[in-house]
């Protein structure tokens, strides 16, 4: 079964890195999922940029809203996902608990299924 590892950081926390802290970092979860792809476990994963350049989207009656980040109202942001192929929730929380972001975000693991089937 699939699995999505998302990795939930403090809006800002970014920018209190170094750049040299920040590509340590970095280069720490590269290490994280290429271990993952080893094992066989990695679907994929990706890094995503601060909200800076983000953008909302909802529409409403026929009507797009769009809303251009940084959002002010965010405590936290989601700074990149894993997608992991697991036997069970609990070999998920195994890997969410040994990814380096656990030590600095919060890792919330979510299994993938369809919307309308919340028993899914």
């Amino acid at each position: 079964m699939a699995y999505m590892l998302l990795i939930i950081e403090p809006a800002g926390q970014r920018r209190s890195r170094t750049e040299a802290e920040g590509r340590e970092v970095y280069e720490r979860m590269l290490r994280f999922g290429q271990g993952l792809k080893e094992r066989g476990q990695l679907i994929g994963f990706e890094s995503l940029k601060s909200q800076v350049d983000a953008a909302r989207v909802e529409v409403r009656s026929g009507k797009a809203r769009v809303v251009d980040g940084p959002f002010a109202e965010a405590k936290e942001m989601v700074g990149g996902f894993f997608l992991v192929n697991c036997k069970t929730r609990e070999e998920a929380v195994a890997i969410a608990a040994e990814c380096p972001a656990a030590q600095w975000c919060t890792v919330e693991v979510r299994s993938l299924a369809p919307c309308y089937d919340e028993a899914a």
